[in-house]
């Protein structure tokens, strides 16, 4: 599942996936207890493709932090819990992204990526290069189709 159907939602624990739109916002589950959620537009919604985090260079897209995390876990639950203490977060997220701004990345916002991180683990959805494999072949499949015409 891309990050373009993975939310935030302001208020609400852990993630949610999108399901479907509706007229006046949308149904949402969680990724937590898989409850459904309607989600309108009065609630402040992150999509977690549009994240990023600051560096001193540039903003990283969420999305390449998350398979740093994941290459340097072996695709498997982070080493380091969300509930561990500041100065451990800030290690681990230095191992993670040496060149993070630590004047605009605060500690509550590396134990967001670390729960999100495994929430996303849990639920087998990190495996970004079948997207991507998925976008090329659809691109192949579009361009073979236009030669044709």
């Amino acid at each position: 599942m891309s990050l373009d159907k993975v939310l935030a939602i302001s208020g609400k624990p852990g993630l949610y996936k999108l399901i479907m739109q509706t007229r006046n916002g949308f149904i949402a589950e969680s990724l937590l207890d898989n409850k459904r959620l309607s989600v309108t537009m009065n609630h402040n919604v992150s999509v977690l493709s549009e994240i990023a985090i600051y560096t001193l260079t540039e903003e990283v897209p969420l999305k390449v932090v998350l398979q740093t995390i994941a290459t340097k876990e072996n695709k498997g639950p982070s080493s380091i819990s969300h509930k561990d203490s500041k100065d451990k977060l800030e290690e681990y997220f230095f191992g993670i992204l040496p060149e993070y701004d630590e004047d605009r990345v605060y500690p509550s916002d590396i134990k967001k990526v670390i729960q999100w991180y495994n929430l996303l683990q849990k639920n087998d959805l990190l495996d970004f290069e079948s997207e991507s494999e998925a976008l090329e072949n659809e691109e192949a499949n579009e361009n073979a189709v236009s030669e044709k015409e």
